[in-house]
């Protein structure tokens, strides 16, 4: 039975459901979820990330912890976990990078927090020299020295509630099924949010992108380190509905193929910063932009091009991919979260 049979025979059964559960049931169903059975990244898969769109990206970010770790004291063991590693492009990259400082070589443990069977085979075998271990969550992350960590696009995978305001007042948006019992986006009645809005916005509402925060800075607060969180989102709060589903790198149809396609949320960085901020940690945001600039990643491209003459023309569509207003740089947003002295790019965010 597919994962879309499914869902309709346990709404008929049970009644409507929220988005949140239906974007965890659709991500990672152990059966028939996207995460679970056919995660199709790259040129050839069903989204591109930064990583994929150039190793600049990767090789600023690990320029970025080698500082933030010389930031720190240059502690003889760090922790350099990657949230949502992907296919492990970015922690390849970031390793590379890290050639270029020994002592911070020699005192990172990488460690890759991955649910899905088939990317850990895929970070396993882009990964195998550099022997990371795995954890199903950060809570599983070592805990008795300072913490790196790094997140590129996980936020949007984690799921949200929609409210939706209405005439008679607030509601959620929930799946149900329509007269002919195929799955149909629908209203109950809700509380009210605490927030003002015109007849027919949608809220969205990220519990689990809030606790995922604030448990990274309560472990910051804990054990010392920084964390940088890369996602497509919002920098000020706001309406809109932001639920997408893409595949083959089209946006398509949420409700059609359960499972089949990829589903995110814009990150909501401003409900982020607050929870990172109630744990005690200091917190700012830039785009991804901006962030990169702050980086050299104008140099980096220069250098690469003078290293590839034949490839200047590739690496100048890379940088626009990953800086310009209109592609990746504005979209995007970087948060970084820190106790004490704040990490590089960010000393005046």
């Amino acid at each position: 039975m597919t994962l879309a049979a499914r869902l309709r025979a346990e709404i008929a059964q049970g009644g409507p459901i929220s988005v949140a559960e239906y974007m965890t049931r659709c991500l990672h169903d152990p059966t028939h979820g996207y995460y679970a059975t056919r995660p199709a990244l790259g040129e050839r898969g069903d989204f591109l990330t930064a990583p994929l769109v150039s190793q600049m990206f990767g090789e600023l970010i690990g320029l970025w912890l080698i500082e933030t770790w010389r930031g720190l004291g240059a502690p003889p063991r760090v922790i350099l976990a990657e949230v949502g590693p992907g296919d492990g492009t970015l922690m390849s990259d970031v390793l590379r990078a890290a050639r270029v400082s020994p002592d911070f070589a020699a005192a990172i443990e990488p460690w890759l927090v991955e649910t899905s069977g088939p990317l850990r085979e895929l970070q396993r075998e882009r990964l195998a020299g550099a022997r990371p271990r795995w954890a199903a969550s950060a809570a599983e992350l070592p805990s008795d020295t300072p913490l790196l960590l790094i997140a590129n696009e996980f936020l949007d995978c984690l799921p949200a509630r929609q409210f939706q305001r209405t005439a008679s007042g607030w509601a959620e948006r929930v799946v149900g099924l329509d007269d002919g019992g195929a799955l149909a986006f629908g209203l109950r009645p809700a509380a009210a949010i605490g927030c003002e809005a015109a007849v027919g916005d949608v809220i969205e509402r990220a519990p689990a992108q809030e606790a995922f925060a604030a448990e990274i800075a309560e472990r910051l607060v804990r054990q010392g380190g920084a964390a940088l969180l890369i996602d497509y989102g919002r920098a000020a709060p706001g309406p809109g509905d932001t639920l997408q589903a893409l595949a083959g790198h089209r946006k398509v149809d949420p409700l059609a193929a359960p499972g089949e396609a990829d589903l995110t949320v814009h990150a909501d960085f401003p409900a982020v910063l607050a929870a990172v901020r109630a744990e005690g940690c200091q917190a700012a945001l830039l785009t991804q932009g901006e962030l990169l600039r702050r980086l050299g990643i104008a140099a980096r491209a220069a250098a690469l091009g003078r290293a590839r003459p034949d490839g200047v023309d590739v690496i100048a569509r890379q940088l626009e991919r990953l800086t310009a207003p209109d592609q990746m740089g504005e979209l995007f947003k970087a948060a970084a979260i820190w106790i004490g002295q704040a990490p590089p790019a960010f000393e005046d965010a």
